[in-house]
């Protein structure tokens, strides 16, 4: 079974690219560091629920879309 962490960076890097966003342009419009970002992609940090909302709210997307469905 896949980490939950890898796919929510999966999921996350998805909606990202299909929106436009680059990590660069997705930090700065959220107000989370780059490489902040480059780690949640790659499943290496636990991310609060206030960054869950903050990233989906970013990309225009439900945070449902982003989270691992069980």
């Amino acid at each position: 079974m896949c980490d939950v962490r890898e796919i929510f960076g999966h999921n996350l890097r998805a909606i990202r690219q299909s929106r436009g966003f680059t990590q660069e342009r997705l930090a700065y419009v959220s107000g989370i560091d780059r490489s902040y970002v480059g780690k949640i992609e790659r499943g290496q940090v636990n991310l609060t629920i206030d960054k869950l909302y903050l990233l989906a709210a970013t990309l225009g997307c439900s945070p449902k879309d982003l989270i691992p469905e069980i």
